[in-house]
């Protein structure tokens, strides 16, 4: 935890950074390494936003990854140029998904190498025709991943540009043009499989496969296309190790953190601007020459008084538990260590998705809620201490879908309440075991587990409406307004540096990198 630091307020920034989180920290590590003065105000007394770890469980030594839990759209690039001490590690298993077909239970396991992902489609739909498909169906999205990715940290493409980039009009047209629904269903028959393949296009997007906002088609594109391949990696020492080291690397080139100060406004002449902030100690201002917003583009509209956009909404239960053991499952097939340590989809099959989208657009909680689940510790154990990992306990994260933060206006905590228990009933479904015999208990004898709905998310962590990306994501290319890099505002010395910026969302520090790169070609001469 950063202990609060008085920033010196007698003199000018070169930049002040509104928020800790990680992309403020990447904004900050660059500026600073480059030799410019640096403050960031961070509301909360500790640095990280949500990309953090904590112990949220009593009496146990393990560090969970609390709200962020993978890392794909990171580039090493980042990592490189500040020298971060952090490291990822690749799951041996993409995915599982349990279903019974023909009253029988049996499971469709992604992973575990070439022959056994092969058998496992077969296997589950009889032919070698979803496999075949499969696999053109990847390759169509890794040749974009590859072509796209790189572009991330550069200005923004036009949009034709891009397209030339690609060079693939099928794929322009699958992934860019029409809604992403169209072309699952002309590569996969088998509503499983169609299921699992459309889960990437909904993760944090209230959408159905064939929205023609494609807000699905945006959401699937920057879930396919990290590091180039689409791989999502496990952070090494949880997500609060990123934050961690960035806090170091930006420290280290003389940036000032300041927790525990809350900006409350901005003013600006395009020139220089002033941000007034609160703290502990009482009120200040910090003069600057250029001030990068970590946070929403509603927070930046209410910062510096503007009109704000339109509002926002997040769509996502997120789970936290702590297991003494893994349970076991009804598929006779499925080894726990195999089908926990990927992704493991419950009810995301394709109709299923389809109908419980149906029923949260009318104002109701999905009869059969989808939800995706991993095992941190399967594949990093490092986050669990000495306790904990000699009793062989291990790690839960849930993230669950179609459950827009409209649902949990009437009572919050009755609904997400209902929601985890219905959410539950459905992996419980698959296993061979209740998971409420599986779940440890902290000191006080209360189950280790925790839920935060969007209306949660919202009021820790100010994400608005919940939203985990603060707003639609974007597509990464130039719009109208959109700017050389994607960070710019109406102010000309006010950037936007949060996951609202043009390509943010997830963990990517982009959007930190790319508001860094336009002070310093400002800055030049």
């Amino acid at each position: 935890m950063t202990p609060p630091a008085e920033p010196p307020v007698s003199r000018t920034y070169d930049a002040v950074i509104v928020g800790g989180g990680h992309n403020g920290l990447v904004a900050a590590a660059y500026l600073a390494r480059a030799g410019r003065s640096v403050l960031v105000l961070e509301r909360l007394d500790h640095t990280g936003g949500a990309a953090v770890s904590t112990r949220p469980f009593a009496g146990i030594d393990a560090r969970l990854s609390r709200y962020s839990y993978l890392v794909s759209l990171l580039p090493q690039k980042i990592v490189r140029d500040l020298g971060l001490d952090f490291r990822v590690r690749g799951r041996t298993v993409s995915s599982y998904t349990p279903v019974e077909r023909d009253g029988r239970p049996t499971g469709l396991l992604v992973g575990g190498g070439e022959r056994r992902t092969r058998e496992s489609f077969a296997r589950l739909t009889g032919s070698e025709r979803e496999y075949a498909a499969w696999q053109r169906f990847y390759a169509m999205t890794g040749c974009v991943a590859r072509r796209v990715f790189p572009t991330l940290t550069e200005p923004l493409p036009t949009r034709d540009a891009l397209r030339r980039g690609i060079d693939d009009e099928t794929a322009w047209r699958a992934l860019f043009e029409e809604p992403v629904g169209v072309a699952i269903e002309e590569y996969f028959a088998d509503d499983l499989v169609r299921g699992v393949v459309l889960t990437d296009a909904l993760i944090g997007t209230f959408a159905d496969a064939h929205d023609p906002s494609l807000s699905q088609n945006r959401c699937f594109l920057y879930h396919v296309i990290g590091g180039g391949t689409g791989a999502w990696d496990v952070p090494v020492g949880g997500m609060g190790a990123l934050t961690d080291a960035l806090a170091d690397a930006a420290r280290a080139a003389g940036a000032v953190l300041a927790t525990g100060h809350e900006a409350v406004r901005i003013d600006t002449d395009g020139r220089a601007a002033e941000v007034a902030y609160r703290s502990a100690g009482g009120e200040g201002v910090a003069a600057a020459r250029h001030v990068l917003v970590n946070a929403s583009p509603r927070e930046l509209a209410a910062l510096t008084g503007q009109a704000p956009p339109p509002p926002a909404e997040g769509a996502q239960l997120k789970v936290n538990m702590l297991l003494t053991r893994l349970p076991a499952l009804r598929d006779p097939e499925a080894d726990p260590r195999e089908a926990f340590a990927g992704t493991f989809h419950i009810a995301e099959g394709y109709e299923q998705l389809a109908t419980a989208h149906a029923r949260a657009a009318a104002g109701e909680l999905p009869a059969a809620p989808p939800s995706e689940i991993y095992c941190h510790s399967l594949t990093d154990p490092t986050i669990l201490g000495p306790d904990p990992a000699a009793r062989g306990l291990h790690t839960l994260t849930l993230f669950g879908l179609h459950t827009p933060a409209r649902l949990f206006a009437r009572d919050n905590d009755a609904v997400r309440e209902e929601l985890l228990r219905s959410t539950l009933a459905q992996l419980d479904a698959h296993l061979a075991e209740p998971l409420a015999d599986c779940l440890a208990t902290d000191a006080d004898g209360r189950p280790c587990i925790e839920a935060r709905s969007p209306l949660d998310l919202e009021r820790d962590l100010r994400l608005p409406g919940g939203n985990i990306f603060h707003r639609e994501l974007s597509w990464p290319h130039a719009q109208d307004g959109t700017g050389r890099w994607g960070v710019e505002t109406g102010q000309a010395n006010v950037l936007l540096c949060g996951a609202g910026a043009v390509r943010g969302g997830g963990v990517s520090g982009v959007p930190g990198h790319n508001a860094a790169m336009a002070v310093l070609e400002r800055t030049a001469n």
